[in-house]
């Protein structure tokens, strides 16, 4: 199935978007083109059983508060995803694999489900202007978070490659050793993957570096005070303007690059967008991700290509997987009924 543009008067009015991270569950309703405000929960990482229930319950408190009828639930998930039946083949942070998620929430909910790759949702959302109208044609998503998550909507239509599973550009290499003939592979994320050196939890150790090097600075503060130190403290400490924290959150930037680039060199888009909870830090992140992804691109690509902050923020991923839901659920009603009639 194909994500296709169709007409405003074909789409659904209400519809939820789930947005499942590795640390958080993002809900948030799509009532008439608008966007709620997310409401957030910690991911109940415990089982898949767990995890399910968890979803459930949020979408149907949110669905009990709908001021019309929820049509259609749209799903992101970190994981390898079979589009076509919704079933989720493989996860790395959370407790989701071989599951056939889309079969299983329609049972609980009784209502149609779309589940999707996470990054893959928030490019969707990226392509989008604030009336949900397709406005890039071409753009890489690249979500910063537990993990690095990647999407792709080219032509105007989400890629997903030949069994659905394509995006998965936080595991792609950017420092792989070849020397020494490769990294030994460990699991994933590998040694030398964006993922294993741009993610929040890479973050997480560039805080932790920085605070104990520097113990007088805001970092080391937090961790003499606390016994830790996290990205999302990097962050605050930058924005208040601690030189420890900017430079930790630059260090990441210019890792990211490297992951930018390549995508700027293989696709030419439109739009890179950066999302995911580690974007906001905003221009502190990047300033370094532009700086250093120019000196890699080929002389002549991405010559037109914009490098921006996502415009829904961290709610990309859940206003993606509401838009998903929208769209895909107004194509499988004008499959049914080519001629409109008995579509809503």
């Amino acid at each position: 199935m194909s994500t296709r543009h169709t007409s405003a008067a074909s789409l659904p009015q209400t519809v939820i978007g789930v947005d499942v991270g590795g640390t958080k569950v993002s809900v948030a309703l799509l009532h008439r083109g608008r966007l709620s405000e997310p409401v957030l929960a910690p991911t109940d990482c415990s089982s898949a059983d767990a995890l399910v229930d968890e979803m459930v319950r949020q979408i149907e408190t949110l669905r009990e508060e709908a001021p019309a009828p929820v049509e259609g639930v749209g799903i992101g998930v970190p994981s390898v995803i079979e589009f076509a039946t919704g079933r989720v083949r493989d996860s790395v942070n959370v407790p989701l694999s071989d599951v056939p998620l889309r079969e299983v929430l329609e049972q609980r909910l009784g209502i149609p489900v779309l589940v999707d790759n996470d990054a893959t949702c928030a490019a969707f959302a990226e392509a989008h202007d604030e009336r949900g109208e397709l406005d890039v044609q071409d753009l890489v998503m690249f979500t910063v978070g537990t993990g690095v998550g990647g999407g792709f909507v080219l032509g105007g239509r989400v890629y997903r490659g030949t069994t659905g599973a394509a995006g998965e550009i936080g595991h792609t290499l950017i420092d792989a050793g070849l020397n020494d003939g490769g990294p030994e592979v460990d699991g994933f994320p590998q040694p030398g993957s964006l993922e294993r050196l741009a993610a929040g939890r890479a973050l997480d150790a560039l805080a932790l570096a920085a605070a104990t090097e520097h113990p007088d600075s805001a970092l080391g503060r937090i961790l003499a005070s606390t016994g830790q130190v996290s990205g999302r403290d990097v962050v605050v400490a930058g924005h208040e303007g601690d030189p420890q924290a900017i430079a930790a959150i630059a260090e990441l930037g210019r890792r990211l690059a490297i992951g930018v680039a390549n995508a700027i060199n293989t696709f030419d888009p439109d739009v890179v967008a950066i999302g995911g909870g580690v974007s906001s830090a905003g221009e502190l992140l990047l300033g370094p991700v532009r700086e250093t992804a120019v000196r890699f691109v080929l002389p002549g690509v991405g010559t037109r290509t914009e490098i921006r902050l996502a415009r829904s923020g961290p709610a990309a991923g859940v206003r993606g997987a509401a838009l998903l839901a929208r769209e895909e659920l107004a194509v499988q009603r004008h499959d049914l009924h080519p001629s409109g009639a008995g579509a809503a």
